[in-house]
């Protein structure tokens, strides 16, 4: 008996604070946690992700709480990782 195939989703993920602009694509289970994908891409970047946002390409916030298919169906393979202190920092 063959296991059933799982559906996968791709992400192409690219490190905004970087001014090269870095990037990574991840192929993802379509119903792993958003969380971890955020996660494993700052780690890959070498930052934290206990700081760490994903946004889409027009800079809205995604909120990670859901499986990797919605961030995916909902936002498309385009994101952005960017390190929450310079969210919001006034200069």
């Amino acid at each position: 008996m063959s296991a059933p195939s799982t559906t996968k989703v791709a992400f192409k993920i690219t490190l905004t604070s970087d001014p090269k602009l870095p990037f990574k694509v991840l192929t993802v289970p379509e119903n792993t946690p958003f969380t971890a994908v955020l996660k494993y891409s700052a780690e890959e970047f070498k930052v934290s992700p206990e700081t760490s946002a994903i946004i889409t390409n027009d800079g809205v916030g995604i909120n990670p709480s859901q499986t990797a298919g919605n961030i995916f169906l909902k936002h498309g393979s385009e994101l952005r990782l960017i390190p929450r202190d310079r969210v919001g920092s006034a200069h």
